[in-house]
């Protein structure tokens, strides 16, 4: 697949790891490669396993939202997810060139997903 590049009217963040352009909801990859590798956020409020889970969540939407506000930024999207929704899977740059789910990755507010890996955000 050729990957395709689009901008956004309206960019929000809905967790850490998902974003919603224009009413469309996004996951974003990281940089990586889809149904590979890619970028995984603590889940959100009753998705979440743990109240140390939901509290990350909120940290790690906090710091995609103030990404997020940043002018110019440029989404790539990538292919697309297994679920019915089929939702794009997407590699945001800034205009400085950086990859902002990395950005958040190389913070500590997301880790790396692999299939069949699950990251447990409960634990030490």
């Amino acid at each position: 697949m050729i990957a395709a590049m689009m901008m956004c009217a309206s960019l929000t963040a809905v967790d850490g790891d998902t974003v919603r352009c224009d009413g469309q909801l996004m996951r974003l990859l990281g940089g990586g490669v889809p149904f590979q590798w890619g970028i995984d956020t603590p889940e959100i409020g009753s998705h979440a396993k743990c109240i140390k889970e939901r509290k990350l969540a909120l940290i790690a939407k906090g710091r995609l939202k103030e990404l997020l506000e940043e002018r110019g930024l440029l989404i790539e999207i990538k292919g697309y997810d297994n679920t019915p929704k089929h939702r794009p899977l997407i590699n945001i740059y800034r205009t400085n060139g950086e990859e902002i789910g990395a950005k958040l990755l190389n913070e500590g507010f997301a880790r790396e997903w692999r299939p069949d890996h699950r990251n447990d955000w409960c634990g030490d």
